[in-house]
């Protein structure tokens, strides 16, 4: 498979990735304001009228961004050479990003409409907290995927079987 082909198929994966964890992150959102009804969920459900679990679509764009942006600034660096505080800032900073679309498009006299401002100021700070923890729980998954599996002390030669290792035919032979 060529490269761009594998990147595609990553960023795509990424972006299906964090659309499932911000879809539960939505249906966080619903449950809390059930069990905890006397925070100030009114000016957020006052502007977002979306179903909850609706938050997979942002997190399917903006995991596809981030995986984009992650192959610029990372590029030929493992997983344990990124900093987890600068990996959550990017993810931070494409949430803020991301938040700021619907104003960008008000601007740009691609979208109108009086609660605009109100909305792009309601959902920044979900979408950059939200772009800021699936940044980090990502990189802490790739970390955990790249990792050796580490074998119990004295277990340096582990084999399926016992006895000698079989002989395998060489390619071509």
């Amino acid at each position: 498979m060529t490269t761009w082909l594998r990147r595609l198929r990553g960023a795509l994966g990424m972006g299906l990735t964090w659309a499932v964890g911000w879809a539960l992150g939505g249906l966080a959102i619903g449950v809390a304001s059930v069990l905890l009804p006397f925070l100030p969920w009114d000016a957020f459900f006052r502007v977002f009228d979306a179903p909850l679990p609706a938050l997979a679509l942002p997190g399917f764009i903006g995991g596809t961004l981030y995986s984009l942006v992650l192959g610029v600034a990372a590029r030929n660096r493992r997983f344990a050479d990124l900093s987890m505080s600068r990996v959550t800032l990017w993810g931070g900073l494409g949430g803020l990003l991301l938040g700021l679309v619907p104003a960008t498009l008000a601007l740009l006299g691609l979208a109108n409409g009086p609660n605009i401002l109100a909305f792009t100021a309601v959902i920044v700070p979900p979408l950059t907290l939200m772009g800021a923890a699936s940044a980090a729980a990502t990189l802490a998954l790739a970390r955990r995927a790249e990792a050796p599996a580490s074998l119990p002390a004295g277990e340096d030669d582990v084999r399926l079987t016992e006895g000698p290792a079989p002989r395998l035919p060489r390619p071509g032979a």
